[in-house]
This record gives structure tokens, sequence and C-alpha cells, in this order.
């Protein structure tokens, strides 16, 4: 993915822009603001993948250092242990550093949840230094507990945790929906995106603001998906629009509204999930695809969510034959995070969807998974099916040289980066 390609011209971009590959339903985007478009940079024209031949195996990309990584970074990265590199790269739940809990309770919505920090779950943060925790509804029972809960996952390492949630907006949004909060409740992001895009920079500047009071540093939102498809389990108005300009426009107002209020943000589900036809929850998602069609529809927003600023991109476990030649999740692709880095010119961190759905774990054991999203080219591995074996086999093969260790210091680079922007260190 080393080539360059030509910019696309205007006329040539606007044809892309209306062809079939993407047009959405008649009439559902009626609703759509009427303020006028901002200018958006088009990024170099996108070529078709080359697929891989089935039994070749692609080279894990390589990545060094950036050239915009801090003094105060670089500094805390050279005092790290390996197993301190490595354990950035891991964002858990609060439950999986309990070691009361089996596998089973820390997947399950509806089980207990960990609601505080113990003895117990410190000394599985001494023995997996994670880089960050990810809340959900279970750990959360009212406005005090968070804040203690917060604060005391700050104060837990000496490299403090990165707290993220899922606080979207509409159907997902761990506080707004929690009944001990009074917080502002939105209909859906297709609903607020009707109104225009300050709508919906207003939407996330809320949000953010509301994170930030309680301590979450991370927010992975915005959906960034575009909602072509009208049997898509998963996304439906969890998405801006069916229209990808209108989606981007939604994207680079979202991103601005969070970085207003100095919390993180994640654009989703890289390359598209809104044309699949599966819910990677529960199996591997599909999107058939080419390279051109999503680059003429799906990846627009993903661009625009690039080119405002965001924080991360998060992979989807969404397979792309017609592009990659498998059934690899983009996840575990390094033809897919690849793109990223080449034909997006994406240079921040990249984190995987839950490693613990079954579109992974029905193919992959936690090991397994964990190094193939390095050796793709991931820098955060979200929430694996069995932490000690996923973190076990990311050290193991650095000391076996599967992986190098140069390639841990990229991954953790950009996220101690972020931790910095957050004013974590």
């Amino acid at each position: 993915m080393q080539k360059s390609f030509p910019v696309l011209s205007a006329a040539v971009a606007a044809c892309i822009l209306v062809s079939t590959a993407c047009a959405p339903a008649a009439g559902t985007d009626a609703q759509a603001s009427p303020a006028p478009q901002p200018t958006m940079v088009v990024e170099p024209a996108v070529q078709p993948v080359q697929p891989a031949a089935p039994d070749s195996q692609p080279a894990e990309p390589t990545q060094e250092l950036s050239d915009n990584v801090s003094s105060a970074v670089l500094d805390r990265l050279a005092a790290m242990t390996l197993q301190e590199k490595v354990g950035q790269l891991f964002f858990v739940r609060p439950d999986a550093l309990d070691p009361a809990q089996t596998q089973e309770q820390i997947n399950d919505a509806n089980a207990a949840g960990v609601t505080e920090l113990t003895d117990e779950m410190n000394a599985m943060l001494a023995k997996y230094p994670v880089g960050g925790v990810v809340l959900f509804g279970k750990n959360i029972t009212d406005p005090q507990q968070l804040d203690d809960f917060t604060g005391a996952l700050h104060a837990s390492m000496d490299t403090p945790l990165l707290i993220g949630i899922d606080e979207e907006g509409g159907s997902v949004a761990r506080l707004a929906n929690h009944n001990a909060f009074d917080l502002p409740r939105y209909e859906s992001a297709t609903a607020v995106a009707a109104e225009g895009e300050n709508a919906v920079r207003q939407m996330y500047q809320t949000i953010g603001g509301y994170l930030d009071s309680y301590g979450i540093d991370l927010d992975f939102a915005p959906d960034a998906d575009v909602n072509t498809n009208p049997d898509n389990p998963i996304i439906g108005t969890r998405a801006f629009s069916d229209n990808p300009q209108t989606a981007s426009r939604m994207v680079t107002a979202a991103v601005a509204g969070f970085e207003e209020r100095h919390v993180l943000c994640c654009i989703k589900h890289y390359p598209g999930h809104g044309d699949t036809a599966e819910d990677s929850h529960k199996a591997l998602a599909v999107t058939h695809k080419t390279w051109a069609e999503l680059e003429a529809c799906e990846l627009l927003p993903f661009q625009a969510g690039i080119q405002a600023g965001t924080d991360l991109v998060m992979v989807g476990h969404i397979a792309a034959p017609e592009v990659t030649g498998n059934d690899v999740p983009a996840s575990l692709s390094p033809q897919l995070v690849g793109s990223l880095r080449g034909e997006l010119d994406y240079a921040g961190a990249i984190v995987t969807d839950s490693l613990a759905m079954e579109g992974i774990t029905d193919q992959y054991s936690a090991g397994e998974a964990a190094v193939l999203a390095i050796q793709a080219g991931v820098d955060i591995l979200l929430m694996p099916n069995g932490l000690s074996e996923a973190f076990d086999a990311v050290v193991a093969a650095v000391e076996n040289g599967t992986i190098a260790e140069s390639r841990i210091d990229a991954s953790a680079a950009r996220v101690l980066s972020l931790k910095e922007k957050r004013g974590l260190i």
C-alpha cells in the first residue's frame, strides 16, 4: 500500500458521490438541514486493494514511532518494561480485573458488575498493567459512585488508566439512559442530524461536558457508518444518515463538539458497518462491496472524521472479501487496517471493536486474536475474551520475535499520547 494516487477532480468526486454504490432510499434524508455544506478536502483517491492470494501471508505493517511524539511520552516509554508497554495496548472492562469473575460473567451485561476498585483488582493491575478500562451500565450505580470509581481508577497506576465509555446519544448511552442520572436524552443520531450540523455539534458538546465532569476521558462515539441497508440489525438510527455526504458533515460536527470539551472521541466501525446484514456481536459481518464502492460511500465519513481530527478510529469485525480476497475481519486484516495508514493517511490510534464479540470468538482464541490484531497494525486491543491469555500471548510473541518490540513501542506511544492530550500524564 505504498502507492501514491492522483487526487480526484471535483467533477469526478461529485459523480462518485451520486453513484448507485451508496444510493439511499428515496426520501429518507429529506429532513437533513439545509445549512451549507462545509468545505471538505477530498483525500487522495483510493485504488482497489489487490486481493491477496489465498495462501499468501501479508507482511506485517512497518510502524515506527511518529515524529510528533513528545519528549515526555518518549521518556515515559523508555522507562517502561516490556509488560508495561504491552499493557498500554489493552483496554478492558473493569470486571476483567476482578479475579473472582469468569469470562462469561465479565461479558454478561446482566451479571453483577464491578463498581469499586478493590485490593484484588489492584493486584491484577500490577500483574497486567492495562492501558485503559471501559465502563458499562453494570459498573455504574449513581453519580457519587461514578465519581469515586473513576477517581480511584485514575489514581491506581503511575501511568493513569484511560477511562472510556459508549455514550453515543440515543439507544446507546450508558449514563443518559441510567435512571440515577438527570442528563439530556436524545432520540437518536439520525433524529438530531435531521436538525443540522449545529444540533449535532451541540449534542456532543453536551455529552463531552458531562463525561468530563464524571472523570471519563474517552467516548467511543460518534458512529461514522452510513445506514444504507434497511435490514442492518445493529446500526440503524445510531448512524447519522443513509447519505454519505450528510453523514460526513455530521461526523465533522460531532468531532468538533468533543474537541471543544477536551474529551477524546472515536469514529466507528471502519470500513463501514451500515451496509452489512449481520450483527458482529453475534457473527462475523460481511460487506460485499469492492474498494471503489466503499470509497464512494462508506469511507467518506471516515475521511471527514480523520480530517476533523478524531482521536481514534475503531475497526470493526467486518470481512470485505471483494477487497481482500478472504474472510478475515477488518480488525485483524493487514490490508484493511493498513488502508487507514496508507490510503486514508491516518496517523492516530486504531482500536479494535470488542474482541469478545462472536464475530471474533467464533474463529479465534483470545491469544490468536490479540497477536493477529497487532500484526495487522492495530494499536488498542479492546476487551479481549480473556485478558491473561491475550496479554501473555502478546508478550510471548515479542519475546520469540513474532512481533518486533518496536511495533509495540509505536502503539504504546500512541496510547500515551492520548493520555498526554487528556492531561493524564
